[in-house]
């Protein structure tokens, strides 16, 4: 019989606090020796994207109620890319995942609870959430929350993504204030994540893929019955779950990442699944390379669907086509299904009974979309431990391009540097300083890309940056998240206007045709980066921060 970590030794000093505590919120002494579940619950009415979460916390309770557990509901942080990226040009966004992650271990261990259902809504509280429980490795399954309902515009479907866009447009006179307005005001009809294949969507997805959450999960319409129905079986799974023993470091192993980074080539999901994913490993102590594994991978995992921003459908078609499940039971032959999942038996198991529903939607291997990456990591001179580049279902946009440097070290530069007409077709924009030190927290330069396009431009100039993209982005040739990062030294710090960048998507390489002497004098002469000494959370985050390669988690 599993021991419950909750249970204390009667007469003790901690057994006799939380019976005071728990008696006054109506606990019996029957109720004191049940497996003890959090809830993790990350709402807010700061974003549309949390403000259902509430909604999800009674049918929950019921079920682990039902299933013989105690539920108790616990908060954390809670970051929207929509909302929180106002302040500090969107620094905040990144080191919120692991201030989630953080919240968890307090409330969670802190208790010494027994385990943890987590809601999972917009970006960054899928992968805190399961960086928590790699951490903790208490038994855990995500729950996905859901995606938004989309709208019409002018007779047109319209959603967050195209709002995203047309701001862009806006800042370069491409389109006007009252357009905007007009489309963002029926953009979106409701609670969820944004409505494509950005990072919340791709990451749920991922988590299936990992084993974390139930199968048939994602994705999910936000408030459907088919929604609140995975909330029931997660409610009564955890129960089980935990008296099972089966915990998080038994089921994210190196196969399950392997597994994961196939599903997210498959759906050409957001780049921010690289670090995110390398996050997760690092806190569950699995000794993997997530961006070797994309570099390894990707040759081999042919894009089976496109989903809005990288190809025509809709989420809910994907949804409606069956979903992670039947992305999976199409990729059998790549997977390694031998790796345990949180449902119960193996990936294997549970994908014998998957079903697609639409070819068209979801293809197989053998008859893709596309045979190229959905994503490209690329090193060279100018990014010797690597750069992401994201490509769509067509991907007929610019592979090989030359051209000289023209260098911002802000977003709002950049797009400054547009409007006055600085940026010509054939540059190569470097943004550079915007990664997790100099920023601090790592910069979205989104904006920027969405400019660039407004501008026409986009097409015609290549974006390099050591910042971060919304995992809505896919305009033009970018790579992001160069590192090393300009401000610990790396050579896009380096970079000045008008030297010759090189960048060839297919061979996989960006080099900085600079001579080495000349860089090292550059180097030279950069003033040493000065860590902050303040106490707020990105002075904390600069500090403390670790590289990309170790999903940059916090610990240096």
């Amino acid at each position: 019989m599993t021991v419950l970590r909750s249970n204390f030794p009667v007469g003790g000093t901690p057994w006799a606090m939380r019976k005071a505590q728990w008696t006054a919120l109506g606990l019996s002494d029957e109720d004191m020796e049940k497996p003890k579940i959090a809830i993790v619950n990350s709402s807010s009415s700061l974003a549309s994207c949390f403000s259902h979460l509430d909604g999800v916390v009674p049918p929950l309770m019921a079920a682990i109620r039902a299933a013989g557990g105690v539920p108790f509901e616990v908060r954390t942080a809670a970051s929207s890319d929509a909302i929180t990226s106002a302040g500090a040009q969107g620094r905040y966004i990144l080191p919120t995942r692991d201030l989630i992650a953080s919240d968890i271990e307090v409330a969670v261990e802190g208790a010494q609870l027994d385990g943890m259902v987590t809601l999972a809504s917009c970006d960054k509280t899928t992968p805190g959430q399961l960086m928590a429980a790699g951490r903790l490795d208490i038994p855990t399954i995500v729950v996905g929350c859901g995606y938004q309902p989309s709208g019409v515009f002018r007779g047109e479907h319209v959603d967050f993504e195209d709002v995203f866009l047309y701001a862009g447009h806006v800042a370069t006179g491409a389109m006007t204030v009252e357009d905007l307005a007009e489309m963002a005001s029926v953009a979106v009809g409701g609670p969820g994540v944004c409505a494509g294949m950005g990072t919340a969507n791709s990451m749920h997805i991922a988590t299936e893929a990992l084993g974390m959450m139930l199968p048939g999960s994602a994705p999910v319409l936000a408030n459907s019955p088919k929604m609140f129905a995975d909330v029931e079986r997660a409610g009564h799974r955890i129960v089980e779950l935990v008296l099972e023993d089966l915990r998080p470091r038994q089921v994210m192993t190196p196969g399950a990442f392997r597994n994961a980074v196939v599903a997210v080539l498959a759906i050409s999901g957001s780049v921010n699944c690289v670090k995110h994913l390398q996050a997760v490993a690092v806190e569950a102590g699995c000794d993997v390379d997530v961006l070797a594994l994309f570099e390894e991978l990707a040759p081999q995992v042919p894009l089976l669907t496109g989903v809005k921003p990288n190809g025509d459908r809709r989420i809910d078609e994907f949804e409606a086509a069956g979903g992670a499940q039947a992305l999976l039971h199409r990729l059998r032959p790549l997977l390694d299904l031998d790796q345990p999942v949180v449902a119960g038996g193996t990936l294997g198991d549970v994908l014998g009974a998957a079903q697609v529903a639409d070819s068209d939607v979801i293809r197989s291997v053998d008859d893709p979309l596309a045979r190229h990456p959905g994503i490209t990591i690329v090193r060279g001179s100018l990014a010797p431990e690597g750069g992401v580049v994201k490509r769509t279902v067509e991907d007929d946009g610019v592979h090989r391009f030359t051209g000289p440097a023209k260098v911002y070290s802000s977003r709002d530069e950049g797009i400054a540097g547009i409007r006055g007409g600085e940026v010509s077709p054939g540059d190569v924009v470097v943004l550079s300083g915007l990664g997790l030190r100099g920023s601090p927290g790592m910069a979205l330069t989104s904006a920027f890309i969405f400019a660039l396009d407004g501008a026409g431009l986009g097409d015609q100039v290549v974006v390099v940056t050591d910042g971060q993209m919304s995992g809505l982005v896919n305009k033009g040739l970018v790579i992001a998240e160069v590192s090393p990062e300009g401000a610990v030294g790396g050579p896009i710090g380096l970079v000045r206007d008008g030297d010759t960048i090189s960048v060839d998507v297919d061979a996989r390489s960006l080099e900085l045709e600079v001579p080495a002497d000349e860089l090292e004098r550059r180097r030279a002469e950069l003033p040493p980066l000065a860590a902050p000494t303040g106490c707020g959370w990105l002075d904390v985050y600069a500090r403390t921060v670790a590289p990309l390669s170790r999903g940059a988690t916090l610990g240096g």
